[in-house]
């Protein structure tokens, strides 16, 4: 977890992700998946930069697979944004920082 994300969970998610007043991007992982673990420093990088405008949070994939089947999640990476508790912009497999970036921008205001 990179000093600028949160780890979403479960329990956790209606709180963090769902009621949050600011969108949040969720990077849904796994510690065995080889993309994810390439697209988790742009992550970081992205919580860095958008600091104040957008909240950053890791899921591992593995652990609640529940919150995967209810936003219908088949492949990891996939980064989710939510924006007034809708998913608003999702982005499934490894992807350049630019486009990550110019699909977020779109939401911000």
């Amino acid at each position: 977890m990179g000093a600028k994300t949160f780890e979403v969970t479960e329990s956790n998610f209606q709180k963090e992700v769902l009621e949050s007043s600011e969108p949040v991007l969720i990077d849904f992982w796994a510690e065995w998946c080889g993309p994810c673990k390439m697209i988790a420093p742009l992550v970081d990088q992205i919580a860095e930069e958008y600091q104040g405008k957008i909240r950053v949070g890791k899921l591992d994939a593995d652990m609640h697979p529940d919150v995967l089947m209810r936003y219908n999640i088949m492949g990891i990476p996939t980064l989710l944004l939510f924006k007034g508790g809708e998913a608003v912009e999702r982005i499934t497999g490894y992807q350049p920082k630019d486009k990550i970036t110019s699909k977020i921008s779109q939401h911000l205001s």
